[in-house]
């Protein structure tokens, strides 16, 4: 079974991959599975009414608008990263969390899920990688939480640095 990396308050755990992601061309198998876009909008209900858990893979350039009314249904939805400059993942997640408020699974996968990014996947709402780079769930946890201070609000509530000055000052 796949490993992933899951990010928690107190750090980060190796999980077990519950599912199978499964091309589009491929027969889907027994178990929960990740399906593409295209294939959850043509078969999605078919398959989540066969009692199992249907993720959906977004590809760069799809967005999670099309997924808008099913998405309490999807416990998770994988945003791939195939280029290093290609940024629209992180928007995707921001909007998953923030406009949609979804609360299940945002899974970062591809072949430019960099420990680098960690910090910038995190406070867009990302909660579970598949690391590129063969990193562990320590450096990941050290890399996300590098910083103490933030400078603006994201998706993963922390406060920022006014909010925390603010607070200091009505406690004098």
């Amino acid at each position: 079974m796949p490993k992933l990396i899951k990010l928690t308050q107190a750090g980060a755990d190796w999980i077990d991959d519950r599912f199978t992601t499964v091309g589009d061309d491929e027969p889907v198998p027994q178990g929960d599975v990740i399906i593409s876009l295209t294939r959850y909008l043509t078969e999605g209900e078919a398959l989540a009414s066969n009692s199992r858990d249907v993720g959906v893979l977004l590809a760069s350039g799809e967005t999670v608008e099309a997924l808008a009314y099913d998405l309490p249904r999807i416990p998770v939805v994988a945003l791939t990263f195939g280029k290093y400059r290609d940024g629209r993942a992180f928007t995707e997640a921001q909007l998953l969390r923030e406009r949609f408020g979804y609360t299940g699974e945002i899974r970062a996968v591809g072949p430019s899920v960099l420990r680098e990014q960690a910090v910038f996947m995190v406070r867009c709402g990302f909660d579970v990688f598949d690391a590129a780079d063969g990193s562990t769930p320590e450096q990941w946890a050290t890399t996300a939480h590098r910083f103490r201070h933030v400078y603006q609000r994201a998706s993963d509530g922390r406060e920022p640095v006014f909010a925390e000055r603010a607070q200091a000052e009505r406690a004098k």
